[in-house]
């Protein structure tokens, strides 16, 4: 499938090479094509109850423009139940295939009889993306993801977009297809590593597919460097946004408190805690920000922008 879509793309793409003339994202959202648009999303809402206080208050007070909800975790009920007497507010969906903490778990969303290789032998999703990889397929996925969308749904959220919780939807091709289905399936945006990072993992074509199926995504994404955990959190932040290129970028927090319900459940709070500050109350960050002359949007305005260049694309 990916193979056909790439190169429907590649021809699509070959009678239009002057693809420069064509307006930016930006452009199509209203914007200069030089306009620095941000979306700021605090993954891991519903994870717990301290994640969802933080979001929360994030989204209301800071600089958070956005989340993205796991659906099989304990407290989601809290965060879907906050999505729906605040209909403005911007959600999408964590796809989870992983639980990777030691111990605090959760499995899948769909019939276990359904998903089978996506649980371990503890009664759980397995730890780590290679371990999904290795033991379960794209079809169970799929089956799981489209019960996490759906369950948001008929809990009230207006799901504006999509990502996946450890890449597990977007770091091997079948997986891929998958992740494409979905966000056709459900007219949603996505969120997709930069072109650069693509490449760099052997992805290069993968916008080309998505974007031949009229789906969206932003022109760059903060990921690769955060492997490894920033000592100075808000010398890193301050760092990326003072370079932020034109165009449109997701940047991703994890937005926590010091709580002991944080502490017990990974080892890193500290890291989460520290990017709930500085998003949320920290004065330099937030002077950056406008002095840069950087505009926050989220993604429900990417979202309706597909949703009609897809209806208009249909009619033609």
């Amino acid at each position: 499938m990916i193979r056909r879509i790439l190169a429907t793309a590649v021809l699509l793409g070959g009678i239009d090479l002057a693809a420069d003339a064509a307006p930016t994202l930006a452009e199509r959202l209203g914007y200069p094509a030089d306009a620095r648009l941000l979306i700021v999303n605090g993954d891991d809402a519903g994870m717990c109850h301290t994640a969802n206080v933080a979001t929360i208050e994030a989204l209301e007070h800071g600089l958070m423009t956005t989340s993205t909800v796991m659906v099989p975790c304990p407290w989601f009920p809290e965060i879907a139940k906050y999505a729906r007497e605040h209909p403005a507010a911007d959600f999408g969906i964590h796809l989870c295939q992983t639980s990777e903490w030691q111990v605090y778990r959760w499995g899948p969303v769909a019939p276990r009889a359904e998903v089978p290789h996506l649980i371990d032998p503890d009664g759980y999703f397995w730890h780590e993306t290679p371990q999904v990889y290795a033991a379960a397929n794209p079809g169970e996925a799929y089956v799981e993801a489209k019960a996490q969308i759906e369950k948001a749904r008929a809990a009230g959220m207006d799901v504006t977009h999509l990502d996946s919780h450890m890449g597990v939807m977007q770091m091997n091709a079948a997986y891929v297809e998958k992740y494409l289905q979905l966000a056709v399936d459900f007219d949603l945006p996505v969120r997709m590593a930069s072109q650069d990072s693509l490449a760099k993992n052997g992805g290069g074509q993968m916008r080309a597919a998505f974007a031949a199926k009229g789906i969206l995504t932003t022109d760059d994404f903060v990921w690769e460097d955060l492997k490894d955990e920033p000592a100075d959190v808000k010398g890193y932040w301050m760092k990326k946004l003072g370079s932020l290129k034109p165009g449109v970028t997701e940047l991703y927090i994890h937005a926590g408190q010091p709580t002991d319900e944080l502490k017990a459940v990974t080892h890193s709070w500290a890291v989460r805690t520290a990017e709930f500050e500085t998003f949320t109350k920290d004065a330099d960050l937030r002077a950056l920000v406008e002095k840069r002359g950087i505009v926050r949007i989220g993604w429900r305005v990417i979202r309706e922008l597909q949703r009609k260049e897809r209806r208009e694309s249909a009619a033609k």
